[in-house]
């Protein structure tokens, strides 16, 4: 199924440009470019004479629309070519539920009134959930994608302690990345407040900035056991696939502690903020993909290049 993979990778690569924005959306106070107005923008569908925010907000909604569209029609896809119980009909009906779920968390945000300078509690609560979800729906997308070249699919049987901790592994990494999405809130919230400052502060937003210290140690906590089960995983299974693999995630975790670091010195320009995400992002599919990898039974599809199948020489290419 070649050409159900690369429209897998595709709406996966797709999605990841939508969470970029709707990070841009956040770093530049744009989330109340439409108002408190969902789905409609200042209650037209197609705003007039929109200002600059509203035209941020407004791209992001448009393409977070057809993104929804593109997860209907993987499923739809995956439903009608692979038979009953294949990996491809599970994660792509979980990749729906996420991207329902991604949308009914955006719709709360607005009207709510949970963005732009709102410095509530509430809001950092519920950016840590919308965190988890994108990263179970960009995972639920890799996994539609590298099992589509897996005719057997994907079996965790008799993995051991490879795949404890490979499971631990994409814990740590949710963990440290709920902490950055409350990071990155503080960073965008109060740009000027250094720690020491924030702990002196009194009210709702210290929280955001309390929690904002503790991102760089989850940060690293999370890579340390990422490299560890990355080499766990190359060495209980030395297929060129999970090798291969694991020297992403290796390579991924040094560049992203690395932008981490330079973020914080430069005291998180927009830019940075969205190439740390992007990185963060990546590492997470990586990890993923690594875990599908070591469950996979080995059976490689003919005529395919035997390190990489067919999904995954794309999304290599493009890192």
């Amino acid at each position: 199924m070649r050409a159900f993979a690369r429209f897998a990778w595709f709406v996966l690569a797709y999605d990841v440009l939508v969470v970029v924005w709707g990070a841009f959306v956040r770093a530049t106070g744009s989330g109340a470019g439409c108002g408190r107005h969902w789905p409609t923008c200042h209650g037209a569908v197609v705003p007039r004479s929109p200002a600059a925010d509203t035209v941020i907000e407004f791209v992001h909604r448009a393409t977070s629309g057809i993104a929804l569209l593109l997860v209907v029609a993987l499923l739809v896809w995956a439903f009608r070519a692979f038979p009953r119980g294949h990996a491809t009909r599970a994660a792509s009906a979980g990749a729906l539920a996420f991207m329902i779920a991604e949308a009914a968390v955006g719709a709360g945000l607005v009207l709510f009134g949970w963005v732009a300078r709102d410095t509530s509690a509430a809001r950092g609560w519920v950016m840590a959930v919308h965190l988890v979800n994108t990263f179970l729906l960009l995972g639920s997308l890799a996994v539609v994608a590298f099992a589509a070249g897996r005719p057997v699919g994907l079996d965790p049987r008799g993995r051991g302690a490879a795949g404890g901790l490979l499971v631990a592994g994409l814990a740590a990494l949710l963990v440290a990345g709920v902490s950055g999405a409350i990071a990155a809130l503080g960073d965008t919230l109060f740009p000027e407040v250094h720690f020491a400052e924030g702990l002196r502060l009194e009210g709702e937003a210290t929280l955001l900035l309390r929690l904002r210290i503790l991102h760089p140690f989850a940060a690293v906590a999370a890579g340390a056991v990422a490299l560890l089960a990355a080499r766990l995983a190359a060495r209980a299974r030395p297929d060129p696939t999970v090798r291969a693999l694991a020297s992403v995630v290796s390579a991924l975790v040094a560049v992203e502690i690395l932008a981490g670091a330079v973020n914080v010195l430069l005291a998180a320009p927009v830019a940075l903020q969205l190439v740390h995400l992007v990185l963060a992002d990546g590492l997470w599919i990586a990890l993923v993909l690594l875990s599908a990898a070591s469950l996979s039974p080995g059976t490689e599809p003919e005529k395919e290049r035997p390190g990489l199948g067919p999904g995954l020489a794309p999304i290599a290419g493009s890192r």
